[in-house]
């Protein structure tokens, strides 16, 4: 076990358990420091017994350390996997047809981690790529990206893909609907990304006409490849409702323009509900299930979406991210 690989599965499983972020952050950090530090340095110092004078190595993190170097699991690492192994009675077989995911977040909007490691993570976790969607200017408190930042945020997204080939991630975006319809960025460069994720994040409770013809607008702009967290729900906690719209309408629509609906895998969103993903089985929509994660540890939670889309009917040649990059893009290029 290479102790760096250690320390960061380590923070991927506290990350996905819903640890408090200073203790994955802890790890994270010394996974930084045991890489800058080299195998060599470590070993010696995992000898003499001094890890811990290493910046930001302590107790915890040195023992993981020194168990990594003489050959065995960590202890820490083998009780947080168990811990963790996700309670799925189903959603196996679609779950291990999937290629990539279409949504997911870095540190450029609200995401806790660099672009890379997101990368990264989804590659350990056998995907071949991930699609890029941090959020668009208006939602502020998730510091959306303007035109100018989406640009430079495509440099960046190149310069990564040079150094993790062949793993790709795709240039995207989760771009804000407006309460006209309207997607929140300028269409040229909308134009230019390789997904887009469309979802409604504010005035969620307005009239079920209005935001009928909101959902709409949306899906039949040509941009939009992903129709995200339709009915805004949350589940857990205080919750959120269901925004009231024409699903029938609002599905059939994505069928007829190609718009995938999300099957969204976060845990406290689960969205659709079940009535209404059967409802655009029905229809003929198809599908992506994503898991909206905002870390890295947050990737694996696709399972809980490929249960809930196989129990609903959904097939694997209805889901999208069962295709490689290449596939998807001469999709989304419609």
């Amino acid at each position: 076990m290479d102790p760096v690989r250690a320390l960061r599965l380590i923070a991927f499983h506290l990350e996905r358990t819903g640890a408090p972020g200073y203790r994955v952050r802890a790890f994270r950090r010394a996974a930084e420091i045991a890489t800058a530090t080299g195998p060599d340095e470590l070993r010696r110092r995992a000898e003499a017994g001094t890890l811990t004078q290493l910046e930001s190595i302590g107790p915890t993190t040195a023992g993981v350390i020194a168990e990594a170097l003489a050959g065995r699991d960590p202890a820490y690492l083998v009780e947080l996997t168990e811990r963790d192994a996700p309670e799925l009675v189903g959603g196996h077989e679609l779950r291990s047809a999937l290629r990539g995911d279409c949504h997911t977040h870095s540190d450029w909007s609200d995401g806790g981690s660099p672009i890379e490691e997101m990368a990264t993570a989804a590659a350990a976790l056998g995907h071949e790529w991930i699609a890029l969607t941090d959020h668009s200017p208006r939602l502020t408190v998730a510091n959306g990206l303007s035109a100018a930042r989406l640009r430079r945020q495509l440099d960046v997204v190149a310069e990564v893909n040079e150094r993790i080939a062949p793993f790709r991630v795709l240039r995207g975006i989760e771009v804000d609907i407006l309460a006209d319809g309207r997607l929140d960025q300028d269409e040229e460069l909308l134009a230019q990304l390789d997904v887009v994720v469309a979802s409604v994040h504010s005035l969620l409770r307005m009239p079920e006409r209005e935001m009928t013809e909101r959902l709409l607008a949306a899906v039949a702009n040509p941009h939009v490849d992903v129709l995200g967290h339709c009915t805004g729900r949350i589940v857990v906690g205080r919750g959120r409702p269901e925004s009231q719209f024409d699903a029938k309408e609002v599905f059939t629509a994505c069928a007829e323009y190609g718009v995938a609906v999300e099957i969204n895998s976060r845990p406290e969103r689960l969205d659709p509900p079940r009535r209404l993903l059967r409802l655009a089985v029905d229809l003929g929509c198809d599908f992506a299930i994503d898991s909206d994660a905002h870390a890295p540890g947050q990737l694996a939670w696709l399972g809980y979406g490929c249960q809930r889309a196989e129990e609903c009917g959904v097939t694997s040649d209805r889901v999208i991210n069962t295709r490689g990059a290449n596939d998807l893009l001469t999709r989304s290029r419609r």
